[in-house]
């Protein structure tokens, strides 16, 4: 099978396929508990750190060496813009939609999410629904919603790609290693997606659909990186270090916090281990 072909494939299962099938457990059992989803967003945090730490940006590191002796520094740069780049947009949607929403323009609310709605900020969709505003409105609402959850697929698909690069056996090495972890994190991501919507008063059936959608961007990420990592070792180490930077601020930024405080305890902290664990032993066995 052409490679191409087959790292669309993979990643379309990874991508809405993890998010549909969180959609579909989060439509099944319209669960609302924050904790439930604190926990296995934690634990898929936790995968992510194992992917970013043992594996991707050794990578990186390894294929700067070929083009210089300051391999670090450039994959640490290339860290440094994934960051900026993911927290900055996100920056923006948060600026665009927080005014709206009363509760979370308070002076005294968290700086990040503490609730599934705004995780993935289908409460500010709900404000422009019970305003009864226009329909370019809602369009609006809706698009600002899929940014957000593009922002977090995105470099998840560029690691695919990149991945893809680097593996002795299409069918068996590093790139399906990446698709397994990632459609793993991407379960609870898309419980965290449906359960809102379902709530919203969106039907099950059309939740889950949207849920599964929004694991499209995945593939266009595992397309962009494919190409950067084919072009040569400096293109194959901005992918991973880019996509790396992207996925830590993820992590410690957005899923971390947001675990915390949906729960409010130390356990998040051991399902984020638990989720490391599990990443180190798909890995490396």
């Amino acid at each position: 099978m052409d490679p191409f072909i087959f790292i669309t494939l993979v990643t379309l299962a990874a991508g809405m396929g993890g998010t549909g099938l969180g959609g579909l457990v989060g439509a099944l059992f319209k669960s609302e508990s924050n904790r439930t989803v604190s926990l296995l967003l934690a634990f898929a945090g936790g995968i992510m750190l194992s992917i970013v730490c043992f594996d991707l940006l050794a990578e990186s590191v390894e294929a700067a060496a070929l083009i210089s002796e300051h391999a670090v520094l450039i994959v640490m740069a290339a860290v440094v813009l994934g960051v900026g780049v993911v927290y900055g947009l996100n920056f923006v949607i948060d600026r665009r939609t927080r005014p709206e929403v009363p509760h979370v323009a308070r002076a005294d609310h968290p700086k990040t999410h503490d609730d599934l709605d705004e995780l993935i900020h289908a409460d500010h969709l709900a404000e422009h629904r019970r305003h009864r505003d226009s329909r370019s409105s809602l369009v609006v609402a809706g698009i600002v919603m899929a940014c957000a959850i593009a922002l977090h697929n995105v470099p998840e698909g560029m690691t695919i790609g990149a991945s893809f690069v680097v593996s002795d056996n299409l069918f068996l090495g590093t790139g399906m290693i990446m698709a397994v972890l990632i459609g793993l994190h991407n379960i609870p991501e898309g419980m965290a997606v449906s359960v809102p919507l379902i709530n919203g008063g969106m039907g099950r059936v059309r939740a889950v659909l949207v849920t599964a959608a929004c694991g499209l961007p995945t593939v266009l990420g595992a397309w962009l990186g494919y190409w950067l990592g084919d072009i040569g070792p400096i293109g194959l180490t901005l992918s991973l270090g880019f996509a790396s930077g992207a996925m830590l601020y993820v992590v410690f930024g957005e899923i971390i916090p947001q675990s915390v405080l949906m729960y409010r305890s130390k356990a998040p902290a051991f399902f984020v281990i638990v989720g490391m664990l599990l990443g180190m032993l798909l890995i490396f066995y």
